[in-house]
């Protein structure tokens, strides 16, 4: 027996080692992958209740192509546009909780400015170029 147990280790080790080496280079999962993966997983779920051929179909295809879409996102080289997605998503998700500010960009430079809202018109300054534009908060 303690000869399966050093042999299970070693084909373990082994197995580790290979799979480091593979994802060596590669970007791996972020916070976007596992929304991708779990709204996949919720219209695979969504498709069991749908008897309707043409529905059922068309759910199946859209989880299957999430879910390519999350393992394509893990395997890529390109780690710099990964993580530009990521970073842009997480912008977009931090915006919708973010309840007491309002964001514009700059017309000149494309600063992103927060702004309180709730203010009405104001006049905004960018602190990148010190552009000012009027905004309705």
């Amino acid at each position: 027996m303690n000869g399966i147990g050093s042999w299970l280790r070693q084909f373990s080790a082994r197995l580790s080692a290979g799979l480091r080496d593979f994802m060596a280079g590669r970007y791996g999962t972020d916070k976007l992958n596992m929304v991708i993966l779990s709204v996949g997983l919720a219209v695979s779920l969504l498709s069991v209740f749908f008897r309707y051929p043409p529905v059922n179909l068309l759910l199946v295809v859209l989880s299957y192509g999430l879910m390519i879409w999350a393992i394509f996102r893990t395997l890529s080289r390109n780690t710099y546009k990964r993580y530009q997605e990521n970073r842009r998503f997480l912008q977009l998700i931090g915006r919708a909780k973010d309840r007491n500010n309002r964001y514009f960009d700059c017309p000149k430079c494309r600063q992103m400015v927060r702004v309180p809202r709730g203010k009405g018109k104001i006049s905004i300054t960018c602190p990148r170029c010190h552009e000012k534009f009027i905004r309705k908060t």
